[in-house]
């Protein structure tokens, strides 16, 4: 998903007319700033015309190129760069919660003149945080001058994007079946826990499937046990997308090392396959035959093969973008199964009811994620204001699994930790 609001983009001589995403709601600063291009003069002076020797080399740079910007600490220019060739006649760049889908072609890399190098440098603030494509456009004949045809070509150019070779951080995919690049500057905040830790005591993980019920249709699930003998009740988490999560993210990773540090107390995850993207759509929109199937399917379903509590505080249900969304109208729908909510980037919108009770609902949302943010805002308000106790973090990215995972982690921390 590409975010609705652009990044500051850097000429290669100053940064104009940027937009803070870091400030009041929509804030647009004027500014003239020249970022420092010593690591891609460098680049130049060294490759000459033969950049492979560093590009495709052990001796390449940490992509992007990452550089301070003189008198302004709290941003960095970050350049990417592509190794192109003689059939190279565009390089799009697909940075979440950066890239503005409705103008792809501000996205495309620039030729480094002398040589086969593309670049694309933008000024962000210096905690950011993402995941991105790439791809080069090497079919005959010049691009379309006429804007909408660009458009289009760039729309159909997208579908092909693929990590970036130069950076060996990825992160795997869904929707496509495809990895993504991830990069991050230096102020953007440690992730402790995100890697697999040797050494420690690790919990099992397994894949059940569920008989038809509210649903339609049988449904799989995937349930963390952690480690250890469970003799009293444990806490439960219903975290939605579960392919996602223990499929590919390998969240049992993180869920060991919390419980081994003593950041958590040991709990049981209860993730339910998003299945493919239709149905994720038609299930996830705040609809109560969902809900019914967590509280009244799932949890019991659990609770008959595992020592879980039944007790609503000491359960939380959690999700990102729709999953946000469904569950918030769970917890305000059932607080007497869900006394805990976590919401990361849900279309707040769309949700038509308000908690019946008090329930504790955290809210993360990016900075970079447009009308979502301001949602994210006035949702936080509005349950504040009728005394729903209600945290809001905003982080600096887009609507991207390479951020939710540190929010998913801090919040269960703040709501289960010792």
């Amino acid at each position: 998903m590409l975010d609705q609001e652009g990044g500051e983009r850097c000429g290669s001589s100053s940064c104009a007319d940027e937009r803070d995403h870091g400030g009041a709601r929509g804030a647009l600063r004027r500014t003239r700033r020249r970022p420092r291009r010593r690591n891609l003069r460098s680049l130049r002076s060294r490759t000459g015309r033969r950049p492979g020797r560093v590009l495709g080399g052990c001796r390449a740079p940490r992509h992007p190129l990452v550089e301070a910007i003189d008198g302004d600490p709290d941003h960095c220019a970050a350049t990417f760069l592509w190794r192109g060739h003689r059939a190279t006649r565009q390089v799009l760049l697909l940075a979440e919660g950066i890239a503005d889908q409705a103008d792809l072609a501000a996205s495309r890399l620039s030729p480094l003149p002398g040589t086969d190098i593309w670049h694309l440098t933008y000024r962000l603030r210096a905690d950011h945080r993402g995941s991105y494509r790439m791809a080069a456009d090497i079919s005959p004949g010049e691009p379309p001058v006429s804007p909408a045809l660009l458009r289009r070509r760039l729309l159909s150019l997208s579908a092909y994007a693929a990590p970036d070779p130069l950076n060996p951080r990825r992160m795997p995919g869904r929707w496509p079946d495809r990895d993504s690049s991830v990069f991050e500057l230096p102020q953007a905040p440690a992730r402790a826990w995100a890697e697999r830790r040797a050494g420690v005591p690790r919990g099992r993980v397994e894949r059940h499937r569920l008989p038809k019920g509210v649903l339609g249709a049988e449904r799989d699930v995937w349930a963390y046990l952690p480690p250890g003998g469970q003799a009293a009740e444990l806490p439960v988490l219903a975290l939605c997308d579960g392919d996602m999560w223990f499929g590919r993210l390998a969240f049992q990773d993180t869920l060991d090392a919390l419980i081994a540090d003593g950041s958590l107390p040991p709990l049981a995850v209860l993730a339910p396959d998003a299945v493919d993207r239709a149905t994720r759509r038609r299930e996830l929109d705040a609809h109560e035959r969902h809900v019914s199937f967590l509280a009244d399917e799932l949890l019991p379903w659990a609770a008959g093969r595992w020592p879980l509590t039944t007790d609503p505080a000491r359960t939380l249900v959690a999700g990102q973008g729709l999953g946000g969304l469904a569950s918030l109208y769970a917890g305000f729908l059932r607080p007497d199964r869900f006394g805990n909510v976590l919401a990361q980037s849900a279309p707040v919108s769309r949700l038509g009811v308000g908690a019946s009770r008090p329930v504790t609902v955290r809210l993360d949302v990016g900075v970079r994620e447009g009308e979502i943010l301001d949602h994210h805002r006035d949702l936080y308000e509005n349950l504040r204001s009728r005394g729903c106790p209600v945290t809001l973090g905003e982080y600096n990215g887009g609507h991207d699994w390479a951020c939710w995972r540190g929010c998913l982690t801090e919040g269960l921390v703040a709501l289960l930790g010792h």
